[in-house]
């Protein structure tokens, strides 16, 4: 909310595909009813900048994750390679499953990827100081909230809501 109130920061929502089909219902519309246009309106109305889809993200992961399986095939790697798209899988294969740490990927979620692309590429191209850029995810899974805090991340997403929170 601080952010939203502060004239010198361009805030940026970037919300995971899930929430356009399930906001409705918290409003009492038949489940799966798509409301990305409400969605996008109550967002600029808050004060966002920009309201941006987590499909690009997902985008990107893919083509890293793609150029990291085939690195593996050329050069010998760990097989299965297992997407890191879940932090809440990350968490169970921390805990239980030590010896598939050389099967994980190294790319980041998509929405962690997405904030990564909003505070570089974006931010060169508007001509913003990536440091007056304040990146809000609204995802469906409360994991998402402990990802973007784990130190090793480096994240670009400054802060996580859930469907409910939002």
């Amino acid at each position: 909310l601080a952010a939203l109130g502060d004239k010198s920061k361009t805030v940026i929502a970037q919300t995971a595909p899930s929430i356009r089909a399930v906001l409705g219902e918290l409003f009492g519309m038949p489940a799966g009813t798509l409301v990305t246009g409400k969605m996008v309106s109550a967002l600029r109305r808050c004060g966002f900048h920009k309201v941006f889809d987590v499909n690009l993200g997902a985008d990107m992961t893919i083509m890293e994750e793609s150029a990291e399986f085939l690195k593996r095939v050329e050069k010998g790697g760990a097989f299965p390679m297992i997407t890191t798209c879940c932090p809440g899988w990350i968490l169970m294969m921390e805990f239980f499953y030590h010896d598939l740490f050389p099967n994980m990927s190294t790319c980041k979620s998509p929405h962690e990827m997405l904030g990564m692309l909003v505070k570089t590429y974006y931010a060169k191209k508007e001509g913003i100081n990536p440091k007056d850029i304040v990146v809000v995810s609204i995802m469906p899974c409360t994991a998402k909230k402990f990802e973007s805090t784990r130190p090793e991340m480096k994240s670009a997403v400054d802060y996580v809501l859930t469907t409910r929170e939002f």
